[in-house]
């Protein structure tokens, strides 16, 4: 017995893998979220310095990733739907560098190595979020990140000075808001981030205080899309209360805290507003019928669109290469002015110009994919933490769809690689929910569903 139970010899050779640390999912998500959430305060990571510290941590995670498969000595690989898109769209922008099909080889060069950088994090996340633990960390840190920057783009807009934080001037000038030099932009940052303390509020995650507190933070944060001036930042937001009180209602079984809940945000964000927009919102709000009037009688967005429709109809297949509408637009511009129109202010139509059918077609089978997989995981998102992982995702996702009418958040890296990590997410397979935590949300269910059906047991019942 007593040599069954002794130790093994010295000389016995240990595992590769328990000789060397093991490097965790949870540090591939902490260095891919801090990566998310830097490249915003680089000024949307547009500079050339930022863009290529955002490729260079890229390849480091993916490389950590690697590392750690070739130490367990094995593959391990988590399917997710997005990666066909990915990967076909991708080659499609690597046949245009090819064959020559760019109208600029150099500036798709340098997107399909920034697009590259895209799927790499995409790719690290959705292979290193696994747990429903992860959750809720994740969701506090979005959290805290949110209303940090949204307090900090408050106050630099009651005493603005010109430059961005304070410090750097915007060298072509800029309706700065926050870290962004357009304030277009800071509402696409703000529409992703939104959806996480909002969903905690909505959601069994949080209660008492805690609620109340996630509750403030969703409405400084939403009230800063107000206050930063950008009316396609307003109707996205709109939207994705919509969408939110549509997702209410199919989880809400009698259960009247979400509408309350909602209720309570909408009135907080338009007391904020009350108090803090005054005149200044109240002009902006009134002129958005007058300027969108304009738009329509012959202003310079809905002129630029109809100039991409030139530009599709001229190479409609394979379009004019990832990258170049800067470059190819002055050759279809119709009408004249002084300034360098450097994005078509329209997303769908940029991806159109530059890639074709082809890319847009990818484009929407990537879409659907995040749709499909999503709504398969919203049954009881209130009571979970894929469902409620997966809606504060696909809210952030439709927010930015909707803004792309009207703006460019997708030609901006920070904001791009955002969104397709959100669209990731929503799409990622359901989170691993440890055996205690199973048995709290069900115990949780089961109280929930029982107090009311026991008080009145006991109401009816003799003295």
């Amino acid at each position: 017995m007593s040599s069954a139970l002794a130790a093994p010899p010295e000389s016995a050779p240990e595992p590769k893998s328990q000789r060397v640390p093991r490097l965790s999912n949870s540090v591939l998500l902490a260095g891919t979220g801090f990566v998310l959430l830097a490249a915003p305060l680089a000024f949307g990571a547009v500079e050339p310095w930022s863009i290529f510290a955002l490729e260079v941590c890229a390849m480091l995670l993916m490389m950590a990733w690697a590392t750690r498969q070739w130490l367990q000595q094995q593959i391990e690989v988590i399917p997710n739907p997005l990666y066909q898109p990915m990967a076909a769209f991708f080659s499609l922008v690597l046949l245009q560098w090819i064959i020559g099909t760019t109208a600029y080889r150099y500036q798709t060069y340098t997107h399909l190595l920034l697009y590259a950088a895209y799927g790499m994090l995409v790719f690290v996340l959705t292979q290193s979020l696994r747990r429903s633990s992860q959750f809720d960390w994740l969701a506090k840190a979005v959290t805290a990140y949110g209303a940090l920057v949204a307090a900090f783009a408050i106050l630099q807009g009651i005493a603005p000075n010109g430059k961005i934080f304070w410090i750097w001037p915007a060298e072509q000038g800029g309706a700065i808001y926050g870290p962004y030099v357009n304030h277009n932009h800071y509402a696409g940052l703000m529409e992703m981030l939104t959806p996480f303390p909002l969903v905690l509020a909505a959601t069994r995650f949080t209660d008492g205080n805690r609620k109340l507190f996630v509750t403030a933070v969703a409405a400084l944060m939403a009230g800063s899309i107000f206050l930063s001036g950008s009316r396609g930042g307003m109707f996205a937001f709109l939207a994705q209360v919509i969408v939110l009180a549509l997702l209410i209602l199919r989880a809400r079984k009698g259960d009247w805290r979400q509408p309350l809940v909602l209720g309570g945000f909408l009135i907080l964000v338009i007391g904020f507003l009350v108090w803090l927009g005054g005149n200044q919102l109240t002009h902006r709000l009134a002129s958005i019928h007058t300027e969108s009037q304009a738009e329509i009688s012959g202003g310079t967005r809905l002129t630029i669109d109809k100039d991409c429709l030139g530009m599709f109809l001229k190479r409609p297949i394979l379009g004019w290469g990832l990258g170049t509408f800067a470059t190819v637009y002055p050759g279809f511009r119709s009408f004249y002015s002084t300034f360098f129109v450097n994005q078509a202010h329209n997303d769908y139509l940029q991806l159109l110009v530059e890639t074709g059918i082809v890319g847009f077609g990818i484009a929407i089978w990537f879409l659907l994919q995040v749709f499909r997989s999503a709504s398969t995981k919203l049954k009881d998102w209130t009571e979970n933490s894929t469902g409620a992982l997966t809606a504060a995702a696909l809210l952030g996702c439709v927010g930015i769809l909707v803004h792309s009418f009207f703006d460019f958040n997708l030609q901006i890296p920070a904001n791009a690689v955002l969104f397709y990590a959100l669209c990731g997410i929503a799409a990622s397979a359901p989170l691993h929910e440890s055996q205690r935590r199973r048995i709290l949300r069900r115990r949780h269910l089961i109280m929930e569903t029982n107090v009311p059906e026991t008080s009145a047991q006991n109401t009816n019942s003799p003295s």
